[in-house]
């Protein structure tokens, strides 16, 4: 079994290093910086561990011994998961991992943008000690916080939020349009969530339907005085439309961590602006979240080559169908139950 982790920034490889060594597998670290250096590095890999590197159909079909794909995140936008569910290979994340971190992070972004914090930090380093910069500035009970995207991570905002003093609304495009409640928070729609709330804080993935859901039109229907947080992905919010609403005070502030060019360039418009608080898509971020992510991700592909069903797979359909160089029979076994 060959494992290649095709490019990633983590500062140590020894929890994949050890899974792999107990599974009786090779695991080969590379950095491939184009689609030709991952094909070239990966060439005879089952299974692949996937930071930022599209896999697309032709990565796929210049690499026929592949079974697995693992990505190292929640979201898998930057894997072609059709092609691969064609081509009969498992596309696995880890959906729950970083539940605390990230929701952590939007609400510390959400504050420090609400308390001009930043602005502040900077004002005295340059010899200013005054609140004239963040003025007005608000206590959080009695204010709204929305969250848009209900699921585990969006909800574990929306507790926090709560626990703050926020009134907590939330849409999520799963909920039913006539139910009050999803997940136990007030749930309305996208239009009324963007008019009444103070934060709008982004948890969805990126896909066709929500790449630019916040775009021109949704920011005019925010309040003047509204923050948007956005720890998502960066194609949810177009980023355009987005500094165009800081620069004429469409809304009052902006906290991203996620953005559509990553790293985000020091000349890029979001920089400029003083009224945005900026991390390096580092939200998902906690010791325990890092050592639960690598080891899950690793854990994925180890199980899918082994010919086993694993934890985590968004096209669960290839473990029962014919695959590239697998055998089908111990998938069928896992899934009645058995070992």
């Amino acid at each position: 079994m060959r494992i290649v982790v095709t490019e990633c920034d983590h500062d140590s490889f020894d929890a994949e290093l050890e899974i792999a060594g107990a599974a009786g597998a090779e695991l080969v670290v590379t950095q491939s910086f184009t689609p030709e250096d991952l094909v070239g590095n990966a060439a005879g890999a089952d299974g692949i561990l996937v930071q930022y590197a599209r896999i697309t159909a032709e990565v796929m079909d210049a690499l026929p011994s592949l079974r697995a794909i693992g990505r190292y995140g929640v979201g898998i936008d930057s894997v072609d998961v059709a092609a691969a569910t064609a081509r009969g290979i498992a596309v696995c994340n880890v959906p729950d991992y970083g539940t605390e971190a990230v929701s952590d992070h939007a609400i510390a972004m959400a504050l420090a943008a609400a308390r001009g914090i930043p602005r502040l930090d900077r004002g005295m380093r340059a010899g200013s000690f005054d609140l004239a910069a963040i003025r007005p500035a608000y206590q959080t009970r009695g204010r709204v916080f929305g969250v848009v995207g209900m699921g585990l991570i969006g909800t574990a905002t929306a507790r926090k939020a709560a626990g703050l003093g926020y009134e907590v609304i939330g849409y999520d495009v799963a909920a039913d349009p006539d139910a009050t409640e999803f997940h136990g928070f007030p749930s309305v729609s996208l239009e009324e969530l963007l008019e009444r709330s103070q934060v709008v804080s982004l948890h969805t993935p990126l896909d066709e339907s929500t790449r630019g859901m916040i775009g021109a039109a949704e920011l005019a229907r925010m309040r003047s005085d509204a923050i948007l947080v956005n720890t998502s992905r960066g194609g949810v919010a177009d980023t355009a439309a987005l500094v165009e609403a800081l620069r004429t005070g469409g809304i009052r502030a902006a906290a991203i961590d996620v953005h559509d060019i990553e790293p985000l360039p020091v000349d890029h418009p979001l920089m400029e602006l003083d009224n945005v608080v900026l991390t390096p898509h580092l939200a998902w971020y906690s010791e325990e979240s890092y050592a639960e992510l690598k080891r899950r991700t690793i854990d994925n592909v180890v199980e899918v080559c082994a010919g086993r069903s694993p934890r985590n797979v968004v096209n669960p359909e290839v473990l029962g169908a014919p695959g590239r160089n697998q055998d089908c029979a111990p998938f069928a076994a896992r899934r009645t139950g058995e070992r």
